[in-house]
């Protein structure tokens, strides 16, 4: 198997045409489901000293990704979201975000940290570049297969030098409703904040991304850059984001706030853990008919699993 950047891959439009030529299902709609995970309590882990060795995911034949699943098209991975700063209608979203703007930005990385800095777009734009094919399952059921474009996560984190005393990383996203309509809606606690324990940021699996498919990142997958952690549900890959910040305190994120009992800090796809309301057994890749079984970390373990020997995974989930 070679590995082939996202930029290498086969243009959209010849991909769709492939897709006709075999009769393989389209983009199939779906109702939207209200998120939700388990609620879980802080542990506290060293993380390493230095990020794990590189895994390189991505590793492609033709439009698949390391495990043969064929890449969900570019149309869909852009025309239906989860992003209830715009709307809570998935396929809305790419209307609502229309014209959002997103330079000038800038990314605050502050906190537990030797060398506090603001950064620029240009600034992440001169990080170390990464192209990464990974499978995103939402806690809702539903699943793609999408390659991203950006830099790991640790490429940042480094740079501002995190101390002694910091244990996890809090995301946050703009909060300006001016521009994101659907932080109106008063159901959740605005600004959307994420966290991720100290050693899961450091991993080399996770990715700040600026582009999908080899283009710029568009609005509503979270321009200009957003989180990617491959091996959790959806939720946890916050957009949009304009502040990084470590701490030794463990984030509450807003889904942990709106739905305590369903929402975990950790968030890690794990098959044999239900949602109260439904079942995470399988999952329904969007572009295909019937469904699929999910896999422990979405598919991620050999890569991720060390990270929580020795916890049990049903309560911190």
């Amino acid at each position: 198997m070679s590995h082939i950047p996202s930029s290498e891959i086969t243009p959209e439009q010849l991909f769709w045409q492939r897709r006709r030529m075999f009769s393989l299902p389209m983009f199939a709609g779906a109702s939207t489901l209200l998120a939700a995970c388990g609620s879980a309590a802080p542990v506290s882990q060293e993380p390493p000293a230095t990020p794990e060795a590189p895994f390189t995911p991505g590793a492609v034949v033709g439009q698949s990704d390391e495990l043969g699943n064929t890449l969900t098209p570019y149309e869909t991975v852009t025309g239906y979201n989860n992003y209830y700063e715009f709307t809570t209608d998935k396929e809305r979203v790419k209307d609502v975000a229309a014209g959002f703007v997103t330079s000038p930005w800038s990314v605050v990385v502050d906190g537990l940290v030797a060398k506090p800095r603001t950064f620029g777009l240009e600034d992440l734009q001169a990080l170390q570049a990464a192209e990464r094919i990974y499978r995103l399952r939402c806690v809702e059921g539903w699943s793609m297969v999408v390659p991203w474009s950006g830099f790991p996560l640790h490429a940042l984190l480094s740079l501002v030098e995190p101390t002694a005393t910091a244990k996890y990383v809090r995301f946050e996203t703009l909060n300006d409703v001016t521009r994101m309509p659907g932080q109106s809606e008063p159901w959740y606690q605005w600004p959307y904040v994420e966290g991720l324990r100290l050693d899961e940021a450091m991993h080399d699996l996770t990715l700040m991304a600026t582009g999908v498919y080899g283009k710029p990142l568009p609005a509503q997958n979270g321009a200009p850059l957003r989180l990617v952690v491959p091996w959790k549900y959806g939720f946890k890959s916050i957009k949009a984001v304009v502040r990084i910040t470590l701490t030794d305190t463990q984030p509450t994120s807003l889904w942990m706030a709106a739905a305590p009992d369903e929402y975990g800090f950790f968030a890690n796809v794990n098959p044999r853990v239900d949602h109260p309301r439904w079942s995470q057994a399988d999952e329904r890749r969007i572009g295909e008919l019937g469904r699929r079984p999910t896999l422990v970390f979405n598919g991620y373990k050999d890569q991720v699993a060390s990270m929580y020997t020795g916890m049990d995974l049903r309560k911190f989930y």
